[in-house]
């Protein structure tokens, strides 16, 4: 497999170099940016397999390029903000990212998350045929894809992986820290918040009535599951 490539985008030179050094360790390829302008600028230009976004950027700030790149791309997008709010940890995975840290925070954590995301991302199914696992729901493991109905719909890694977990055990039910640590592989400390809007995400795009919901169902007081 060629090298992997992780986008750095921070106005913040210092914190730019700084992640710079631990990912090349790492044996990545790094491509920065100051804002996010220059970031999108150098997606289109290159292969990127992750990217790490600062949310307080001038010309353009995390939210409005996260918005952007959702529109064309399902790279894992990493979040990086200085406020520890839920409310902002919630607004950033609602509009497409993926994980969430708070400055300051320690590279070797930055890095763990940053391997935890390319390992769904091109690990994640490497062999077989669109499989339809429920009616109407269709996985398709070497594309990463998920069907409804036969339309492939646009979800980001950890929708992807949340709903391939949910599909794969159809009718089993899963609570929030079942999802949050089969699916971001560490222990669930505050995740109610975090799962709810994934679902949410994932209910707007393959449900035809989010609001009553045909695949993804809750079951109260216990967790998730999809309906068989």
């Amino acid at each position: 497999m060629n090298q992997l490539t992780v986008l750095v985008t921070d106005d913040d030179q210092d914190i730019r170099d700084g992640i710079e050094i631990y990912l090349k360790n790492e044996g990545y390829r790094v491509l920065k940016a100051a804002d996010g302008l220059e970031a999108i600028e150098l997606l289109e230009q290159n292969e990127v397999h992750c990217i790490i976004l600062d949310i307080m950027m001038p010309n353009m700030d995390g939210i409005t390029a996260t918005f952007k790149i959702r529109a064309e791309r399902n790279i894992p997008i990493i979040m990086l903000s200085a406020k520890a709010e839920q409310t902002d940890k919630i607004h950033g995975l609602s509009v497409g990212a993926d994980d969430y840290i708070t400055k300051p925070f320690h590279p070797l954590e930055l890095m763990a998350r940053v391997k935890s995301q390319l390992r769904r991302y091109v690990n994640l199914g490497t062999a077989g045929e669109s499989v339809p696992l429920v009616e109407g729901l269709e996985l398709d493991a070497a594309a990463r894809e998920i069907r409804v109905d036969g339309t492939p719909v646009k979800l980001t890694p950890t929708e992807y992986k949340i709903t391939e977990l949910l599909l794969k055990n159809a009718g089993r039910v899963y609570s929030i820290s079942d999802i949050y640590e089969l699916v971001w592989n560490e222990p669930a400390y505050n995740a109610e918040n975090i799962v709810a809007v994934h679902i949410r995400k994932i209910r707007e795009k393959i449900e035809a009535d989010p609001k009553n919901p045909r695949y993804l169902k809750v079951v109260w007081g216990l967790g998730y599951k999809i309906e068989k």
